[in-house]
């Protein structure tokens, strides 16, 4: 876990070396697909990371998800070598600890509940309905808000689009002056809707995070009483549980927003052509028009299809993962991967102290190294006796 973390931070200090809108969750992102994609077992991830150049695997990996979000200091290669170097010999060993952690955990678990069985699968089933009735406004909403936001571009753009065929006709002769402030209006109405769009169907992630908080907060309290010596343990596994399920919300709100951005890519072309065409024949201005009027149905049906069903899939998979946990806890939970939401979790968490740290001590210019994990306990450990003796050593008074 701290070696996957720890490989993160590489290249957090090699893309935060000039620009600082690169995120932590971009990093994240990034550097945590190209682990679990490199292999399923962590002993040959290690193997395969010693034979490739990570160094290029890596840069090139930010180079084409981050694009022109990230720039890269000249001494990176300096310090991404010697961090892989260093760590990569220490990844099988974390992520099999981690493992057997988490196994040894959820054995415990169930051995505790095992006499409540009957209960267990009440208490989940009474949690997974109220769950299910707390996110379902949400996935109406989103619903609602898709086929009335949809609704009302068309009737903005269409009838404007079909004014503006019309006035071609009417004004052949003058037709630069009468379409260009039309085509002007055309653009400005489109970027409004497009704007509009966004603000109404982002789903509210935080509010969804606070469902998900109080909904998890009812079953560990509900949980209690049927595992007197291991709610530690409990609560831990409901920590990995709520990450999974809050990043189930964050990918939401990702994906309708990617799909707004890509409607608007798919017509925006086409708003510019017709502005450009007005400058030219009657001919070219019409058909830029009709191609306009046609994309827009199709696009915006497309869009409305694909995204609707987005926020009951929502609901599905929250539910899932809470049946899912809930098998975990029983007596034929099988072989789950459960680790890997807290390796995630723990590397998410130290990107995002990481990123602090920079951001309070490093200049954009002058991107600082970050310690190793050793170094980093370790100042850790100095700051915090630091701050102690500062707290005990009266101030001087002040003449």
């Amino acid at each position: 876990m701290f070696l996957k973390a720890a490989v993160l931070t590489l290249a957090l200090v090699a893309i935060t070396g000039t620009r600082a809108e690169v995120t932590s969750d971009q990093v994240a992102n990034v550097v945590w697909d190209y682990f679990t994609q490199l292999s399923n077992n962590a002993k040959e991830a290690v193997e395969q990371f010693q034979k490739t150049d990570v160094t290029q695997q890596l840069s090139t990996l930010f180079q084409d998800k981050l694009g022109d979000a990230n720039t890269y200091a000249d001494g990176v290669h300096n310090k991404l070598v010697p961090f892989v170097v260093q760590l990569s010999g220490h990844l099988a060993q974390e992520t099999e600890r981690v493992k057997e952690e988490i196994k040894k955990e959820l054995e415990d678990l169930r051995d505790r509940m095992m006499p409540h069985a009957n209960k267990v699968t009440q208490t989940f089933g009474e949690n997974m309905q109220k769950l299910q009735e707390h996110l379902k406004p949400y996935a109406v909403d989103l619903q609602d808000q898709i086929n009335t936001q949809t609704q009302e571009m068309k009737l903005q753009l269409t009838p404007y689009i079909q004014r503006m065929q019309t006035t071609i006709k009417e004004n052949v002769d003058n037709l630069h002056t009468s379409m260009m402030p039309l085509a002007t209006n055309l653009k400005d109405k489109f970027n409004r809707n497009m704007e509009e769009l966004k603000g109404h169907l982002t789903p509210r992630a935080n509010e969804l995070k606070a469902t998900i908080d109080q909904n998890l907060e009812d079953l560990r309290r509900s949980l209690a009483p049927l595992t007197v010596g291991v709610q530690e343990k409990l609560n831990h596994q409901m920590e990995g549980l709520a990450f999974q399920m809050k990043k189930n919300a964050e990918e939401l709100q990702t994906k309708v927003s990617a799909k707004i951005d890509q409607l608007q890519k798919n017509l925006a072309p086409l708003v510019e052509d017709v502005q450009s065409k007005v400058k030219g024949n009657t001919e070219g201005l019409q058909k830029s028009l009709e191609d306009l009027n046609r994309q827009l149905e199709q696009q915006v049906e497309e869009f409305r299809r694909t995204v609707e069903p987005m926020g009951e899939m929502f609901n599905k998979a929250l539910v899932q993962q809470l049946e899912q946990f809930r098998q975990q806890l029983g007596p034929n939970s099988g072989e789950v991967e459960s680790h890997l939401s807290f390796l995630e979790k723990s590397l998410r968490e130290k990107v995002n102290s990481f990123m602090s740290t920079l951001e309070k001590k490093g200049s954009p210019d002058q991107p600082q190294a970050l310690p190793l994990p050793e170094q980093a306990q370790e100042q850790a450990q100095e700051q915090a006796q630091e701050q102690a003796q500062e707290q005990v050593q009266p101030k001087p008074l002040e003449s």
